[in-house]
């Protein structure tokens, strides 16, 4: 049963939920074609939750067992406050870690800040080291901006520093043998991630769609894969090492190999809706409840209500009944 207990809550289906990801917001400098295809229409600002909303939710949250936050986008560099914000998190008592995920474009002049406000380590989404294709993907021309920003994150300690590509077949997958190799010249995590069908721009089709299989087989080419022990805090992709290598290797399997029975996340969308799986389009409003006067208590409810609402695992495919309607940008990555 879902239940708050004393080491927090535990949804229907016994998975404690102790991962809260939180979209800082949609805005973003890059339009990457999985994420944001069309360039969607902007939350209105006045929509759009605080910086002291956002908090006081985290809060509650955190009060609730949460001890993990995940900062996402759009960029949330692109969000004035950013930097203080997260040190008002680091102070907040059974936060354990606070992570974050970034296009890299902005990271290099935020690194040391993002590391001394108390930022444990990032994820930064780079899928092509080809500066034409960086610039066809994102329609901007800053691959050097993200090369910038990985070794600035490197070098001030937010590791381990993970690359995160979606691979896509006929477009980046003639370079998964390349990306790997990152991880034996530099302590890079290379994380493999692959096309899932979200939003309704025309790449949500079975072709652009590769399996982590397929995926591994190719970068075994390298030389063998050693099997890397897995913890707590690792997430869901499957860890490995290549023989010499500084870094690593994972393998996200979302549509093919599902880790649903494992997840322990929700997720805060840049408009305030909690949403307890990603590839799902239910929600539950919380920022609208919470301007109308909402206690503390009575939000609680709200984030044990949307745990309930967490499926055994999701039901995303390739069909036209099975598409994300929700664009990535919107839910945060």
């Amino acid at each position: 049963m879902n239940a708050y207990t004393s080491k927090g809550i535990v949804d229907t289906f016994n998975r404690h939920i102790n991962y809260l990801r939180v979209s800082m917001t949609d805005r973003c400098n890059l339009s990457c074609r999985y994420c944001a295809p069309f360039r969607p229409e902007l939350i209105k600002k006045e929509k759009v939750p605080t910086l002291e909303e956002l908090y006081r939710l985290i809060e509650i949250g955190v009060s609730l067992g949460i001890t993990k936050i995940r900062l996402t986008g759009g960029e949330p560099l692109c969000r004035k406050g950013t930097i203080d914000f997260i040190k008002r998190l680091r102070d907040l008592e059974g936060l354990k870690d606070i992570t974050m995920t970034s296009n890299g474009t902005m990271v290099a002049n935020y690194a040391e800040q993002l590391k001394e406000a108390g930022l444990s380590r990032i994820n930064i989404s780079l899928d092509t080291l080809d500066s034409n294709k960086f610039r066809r993907i994102t329609g901007a021309d800053l691959f050097s901006d993200v090369w910038e920003g990985l070794s600035a994150a490197v070098q001030c300690g937010l590791n381990p520093v993970k690359i995160n590509m979606v691979v896509m077949k006929g477009f980046n997958d003639d370079e998964i043998e390349q990306m790997a190799e990152l991880s034996i010249k530099f302590p890079f995590h290379i994380r493999f991630i692959e096309y899932m069908p979200i939003g309704t721009d025309l790449l949500s089709t079975q072709t652009s769609f590769m399996p982590v299989s397929e995926i591994e087989k190719r970068v075994a080419r390298l030389g063998g894969l050693k099997p890397v022990a897995s913890n707590n805090t690792d997430g869901p992709a499957r860890r490995y090492r290549l023989e010499g290598g500084q870094g690593e290797i994972g393998f996200i399997g979302s549509m093919s190999s599902h880790f649903c029975s494992s997840c322990n996340r929700l997720r805060l969308t840049a408009a305030g809706y909690l949403r307890p799986c990603l590839l799902s389009d239910e929600q539950i409003n919380l920022i609208e409840p919470m301007r109308r006067g909402l206690s503390d208590t009575e939000i609680k409810k709200l984030f044990i209500l949307a745990a309930a609402k967490k499926k055994r695992e999701h039901r995303l495919n390739f069909s036209n009944s099975r598409v994300l309607k929700t664009s990535m940008v919107s839910i945060g990555g």
